[in-house]
């Protein structure tokens, strides 16, 4: 029994869908053939019982023989236990199958999000990749349950038919013949019905994305009425999956008719042609109860054919959407080595694009009349967005370090901020919530982390929001930290951005939601918590601006200006007008 998650789930084939399907099958492929291999024994144990239920009437019943009886009813109790031992297995090794491959594509798309990252939602909407693991993965795994089902209804069928071809050849080569025809004909039912499922799992992941969307912002919403327009959005989305799922209906309905109607015309025709040969004489009458009993018997290996051709464009339709989020190339490719030694810390950071220079271990402020164009330029200094990036650190580019490097170095805490649920002290460290103290050394550490995140909430003013939460640093964030204004929230993505301990620290915007007051606060604490450390913070707030050590004004995307926050006010007009609206906009 293996563990999951798996220590590593593989390098998939993403050449083609199916080939993706192959690869999964062969990952796992023992228990694929002992399940299959339980699925045989299961299922020719249960074909070959009418075969001994009509010798038993043939040589014990019709004669009298009481031994012959007793011997066919023996064989008829050994193949019993024999199906009952064999079809408990196959369940097993089927369950085991579909949950391995199920969380085999999990894993490979959730390593796919992690890789791929911003990238990820400039290609899919955030709902469909919602949607990739709450429905698709498990439709993976189930055309792997079925494969041990499929795999007997093979090799029973070709039982059964070599049994009916030796008794009576019209008959074997019916069923030998007419059942592949009959499966034969679904695939004018397949095509479409795979396309019209891919077409409405389409519409269901927009309508995913869309409601994610909604309750995102619903407090927005109420804040500016619009809950209607969305509403109706919401409605118009529904009505079109609802369409989709309508179409998809039709052809479902006849798939699911087929698995019904097919082996009971089959059997039907069977039963009449060996009821014929009954009453010409050349069927006994054991023979005759055995042929019923072969054609009850195939109806199941014809409706699992059937059952498995519906598994198998389900599956290939999820594994499509699991090979698209596999597709997704990252910004930056992590397994690219470095090219030049990591810089030290206190060195200075450039922008060559826009002009801008960083010094090392000074607090610096970046000001725009269009946030964007400074929350552009945090941007690149953290190396965030496509590449090529041309930003270097301490003359060398970023481009030629290792992305984690990078990553661990230049911390970019974006405007958004961005809360998860869990404990509150794992959400600001940024630790696993499995995570806990055990020796009295982990204690030790433990301590030392609380005051480490104590002295983070106290620079950004956020140990209001501490003592309003049941349980201190042990209470629960609630989703999205729904229950927090957005000043508090805020304040606590600040929090946890100075947790970082980063030597390179960019600040988007980040006491723009709230007040005068606490944005005084926030100023004076942070310039002395990263006294000395290098910090960029984008801001038009005279308090933030007034604490900085150089100031840069951004004009249309490139340095216009850089110097102390009172001497660009006294000597700037463009930055004072810039400022100073600033400050009369909050007033």
């Amino acid at each position: 029994m293996r563990q999951i998650p798996f220590p590593d789930p593989g390098r998939p084939d993403t050449r083609s869908t199916l080939r993706f399907m192959v690869w999964v099958a062969r990952e796992q492929w023992r228990t694929q053939v002992l399940g299959m291999l339980a699925g045989m024994v299961w299922m020719v144990s249960l074909a070959l019982i009418p075969a001994a239920l009509g010798r038993g009437v043939d040589e014990g019943i019709v004669p009298g023989d009481v031994g012959g009886l007793v011997r066919w009813a023996l064989v008829l109790l050994g193949l019993g236990a024999v199906a009952a031992g064999t079809a408990a297995a196959r369940h097993f090794f089927a369950v085991h199958n579909w949950l391995y491959a199920s969380y085999r594509g999990a894993q490979l798309a959730a390593d796919g999000v992690e890789r791929s990252g911003p990238a990820l939602t400039r290609v899919m909407p955030s709902g469909e990749v919602v949607t990739v693991f709450a429905n698709d993965i498990m439709r993976l795994g189930g055309v792997y349950d079925a494969m041990g089902r499929l795999a007997g209804a093979v090799v029973s069928y070709i039982v059964v038919g070599a049994i009916l071809l030796a008794a009576s050849p019209p008959l074997g080569l019916l069923v030998l013949g007419g059942g592949p025809v009959m499966l034969a004909g679904l695939t004018l039912i397949v095509r479409p019905l795979q396309r019209r499922q891919a077409l409405q799992r389409e519409e269901a992941g927009r309508l995913t994305t869309l409601g994610a969307d909604t309750v995102a912002g619903l407090r927005v919403l109420r804040g500016i009425g619009g809950e209607q327009t969305f509403l109706r959005r919401y409605e118009e989305q529904s009505q079109r999956v609802r369409h989709r799922g309508v179409h998809v209906a039709g052809i479902q309905a006849a798939l699911d008719s087929a698995q019904v109607l097919l082996p009971g015309v089959f059997v039907v025709l069977v039963t009449w042609l060996g009821a014929r040969q009954a009453v010409d004489g050349r069927l006994s009458a054991g023979q005759l109860v055995a042929f019923y009993g072969y054609t009850a018997f195939l109806t199941m290996p014809l409706q699992t054919a059937i059952e498995v051709v519906d598994r198998g464009i389900r599956a290939h339709i999820a594994a499509g959407k699991i090979l698209r989020v596999l597709a997704v190339q990252p910004d930056h490719d992590e397994a690219r080595p470095a090219t030049a030694p990591l810089p030290d810390a206190d060195a200075d950071l450039v922008d060559p694009l826009s002009g801008t220079v960083v010094r090392g271990g000074r607090l610096t402020a970046l000001v725009s009349a269009r946030p964007e164009e400074s929350a552009a330029v945090a941007d690149r200094l953290g190396r965030h967005g496509p590449g090529p990036h041309q930003t270097t650190w301490g003359g060398t580019r970023l481009d030629d370090l290792p992305i984690r490097d990078v990553r661990r170095h230049v911390v970019v805490s974006e405007p958004d901020p961005r809360l998860f649920t869990g404990v509150l002290r794992d959400q600001l460290l940024g630790r696993r919530g499995d995570d806990r103290a055990g020796t009295n050394a982990d204690v030790d550490r433990s301590a030392d982390a609380d005051a480490r995140v104590l002295a983070a909430l106290e620079t950004a003013s956020a140990l209001d929001v501490l003592d309003a939460l049941p349980g201190g640093l042990d209470g629960t964030v609630e989703e999205r930290g729904r229950s927090y204004s957005g000043g508090q929230r805020q304040r606590l993505a600040l929090a946890r951005a100075l947790l970082t301990d980063a030597p390179v620290l960019v600040l988007v915007e980040p006491t723009s939601a709230v007040d005068a007051h606490t944005e005084a606060r926030v100023a004076d604490r942070l310039a002395e918590h990263r006294r000395g450390r290098t910090t960029v913070v984008t801001t038009v707030s005279p308090l933030l601006l007034g604490r900085a050590d150089e100031v840069v004004l951004l004009e249309d995307g490139l340095v216009s200006a850089r110097g102390t926050h009172r001497d660009l006010v006294d000597h700037h007009p463009g930055y004072r007008h810039v400022v100073l609206r600033a400050e009369e906009d909050e007033t």
